[in-house]
């Protein structure tokens, strides 16, 4: 458990530790599916309240009352203390959400996000702690997303696995309109209580989901949805999809499906891997009044079936067709080509649409900031760098990684030659400048191999 490996809290009154208590919480979890467990709130105590505060994000944006984590911690031990009287007495009252928009890639659309007052951080934080000690022995090997040691790649590598290794030659590639915003909140209890019968638990959840939004100083009611931005709504996320979509698929359409058939999640985003046409058919019709059932709907424009696999290509060319479609997930374009042994091979490339976005967003970044010294420029560069390299670094997506390089300095050159009117940068003169200030380079060894076999 990933809980295992932080310190151990101080005990409770009985002398047993919160920590033993949540690993013993886990071991009744993962020994009974049907356990309810009446008797969680004890446990949002200071001492787990105090390890949820440590783990905020100090340089995180705050929520309508202005609160950082800095100015909190001035007074941190009273303010627990307060907070711990509140919660006992059942008197706490999450704020509503402050929401704002960011740039949603690939569209013209606007993504909302919510940030909750600090408090409602730390609460959240807490039950966070808690729960994921009941619901991380629920969750299944194919569920990724938000979840302690289940990263991006380690999704990517599953659905690699799936494709590469086993009887795949159809892809529904499905994607949930609007997933948090539509979360029904009748339905996310429903399925809360079917492992937790504390009260004020499943009272302080409801009051979250209820707590509101206020945009330009208009508050407005949440009658559904989860507000992105806080560290309940991934798991309650992963709760809603858990029951409305990972329990359906394996325990129902695989009992329905003629051949194999296989599904890779990371939050909402999910593909599905099929054998025989017609089963990948019969699960996309499935699969719509599934999640209508619970007030969801895909979101038609990006969700497809495709013919994808060993076979695909050979197939396709039969028909007249060159090559298998491609299609994107977690930010990756996957596509089909071969080893250099000619066997098949799955292989990745940075998405077009995020490609250009990063790009877009750095030439902004840069800018903005031109006029810093360079030391500090270079040294800003090479972490934006660092951090393209280590999500986007993994195997076949080298040229990607070179092409991103080149686009940054083609930026950098360009802006830095506006720091003012006598500056004379030209690419001599960069190239002198990268000598004396290099940036970061994609190393082929540090490249995240996705591949299941060798190939």
């Amino acid at each position: 458990m990933e809980l295992l490996k932080r310190e151990t809290l101080p005990g409770l009154r009985t002398g047993i530790t919160v920590r033993t208590k949540l690993v013993s919480i886990a071991q009744v979890a993962h020994r009974d599916k049907e356990a309810k467990f009446c008797s969680l709130a004890y446990l949002m105590n200071k001492n787990t309240l105090k390890e949820s505060f440590n783990r905020l994000n100090g340089s995180a944006s705050a929520g309508i009352d202005k609160e950082t984590k800095e100015s909190y911690k001035k007074n941190l031990d009273e303010n627990l203390n307060n907070l711990v009287i509140k919660l006992k007495k059942g008197s706490f009252r999450p704020q509503a959400v402050k929401r704002l928009y960011i740039n949603k890639v690939g569209s013209n659309k606007m993504r909302p996000l919510g940030i909750p007052i600090l408090e409602d951080k730390i609460v959240q934080g807490a039950l966070v702690i808690i729960l994921q000690s009941i619901y991380e022995e629920d969750f299944l090997p194919i569920s990724f997303g938000f979840r302690p040691e289940k990263s991006c790649h380690d999704a990517l590598k599953n659905l690699s696995d799936n494709i590469m290794t086993k009887k795949v030659n159809y892809v529904v590639d499905a994607d949930i309109s609007g997933f948090f915003d539509h979360v029904n909140h009748e339905w996310m209890m429903k399925f809360l209580k079917l492992r937790i019968s504390d009260s004020k638990i499943l009272a302080l959840i409801k009051r979250f989901l209820k707590a509101g939004t206020m945009e330009k100083g208009n508050f407005k009611e949440t009658p559904e949805g989860v507000p992105q931005g806080g560290s309940l709504s991934p798991l309650l996320a992963n709760i809603y999809l858990h029951y409305t979509l990972d329990l359906w698929f394996t325990k129902v359409v695989t009992k329905h499906c003629k051949g194999e058939c296989y599904i890779t999640r990371y939050a909402d985003d999910s593909v599905t891997c099929f054998q025989y046409d017609n089963d990948a058919k019969i699960y996309y019709e499935a699969l719509k009044g599934r999640l209508a059932k619970f007030g969801l709907s895909i979101a038609e424009e990006k969700t497809k079936t495709i013919e994808f696999g060993r076979y695909a290509k050979e197939r396709l060319n039969r028909r007249g067709i060159k090559k298998p479609e491609t299609f994107d997930f977690l930010e990756f374009t996957h596509y089909c080509s071969k080893s250099r042994n000619g066997n098949f091979k799955l292989k990745w490339k940075t998405a077009s649409k995020k490609f250009h976005a990063k790009v877009n967003d750095f030439n902004k970044w840069i800018k903005e900031n031109r006029n810093l010294p360079l030391d500090l420029i270079w040294k800003k560069v090479n972490l934006k760098l660092r951090g393209h390299y280590n999500y986007y670094g993994v195997s076949d997506n080298w040229n990607n990684l070179v092409k991103y390089k080149r686009q940054i300095v083609k930026s950098m050159l360009y802006w830095l030659q506006k720091r003012s009117q006598r500056t004379s940068l030209n690419w001599d003169k960069m190239s002198k400048l990268l000598k004396h200030y290099p940036l970061e380079n994609p190393k082929p060894k540090s490249l995240v191999n996705l591949n299941p076999i060798y190939v």
